[in-house]
Formats: C-alpha cells, structure tokens, sequence
C-alpha cells in the first residue's frame, strides 16, 4: 500500500506529485498491467531476453 504524510502547511498540489512519484516507483501499476492479461510462458522468455538485450546494448553504449 503506497502512501504519504501531509504536514499541515504543505499544498496539496506538492502532495500529489508527492505520491504519484511514490506510486510510480513502487511498480504498482506496471504489476497490476501485467496481471490483467495472461502472457504465455514462451512469450515472457521471449520478453525477457529482448529486456536482457536492450539493457547490454545500453550498457555498452555507455561504457564506450
């Protein structure tokens, strides 16, 4: 459960963003996409190596 304290004096915009930063990094809404269909397992496989790929080429770009 994500959540937040607001302190008295904090505008409630500054709060917001607050917690959308919170929510997002908390990876709530990328797990519940995930839950929300049936991925076959060679699919996921398949995912995570391009996932595995994409992430040596960038490290590789970085390192250069």
């Amino acid at each position: 459960m994500v959540g937040i304290v607001v302190s008295e004096n904090e505008p409630i915009d500054r709060a917001i963003k607050r917690f959308k930063k919170k929510y997002e990094r908390s990876g709530v809404l990328k797990e519940f996409k995930k839950r929300a269909y049936f991925t076959k397992p060679s699919v996921k496989k398949r995912m995570k190596r391009l996932k595995a790929i994409r992430r040596a080429l960038r490290n590789a770009a970085e390192a250069s």
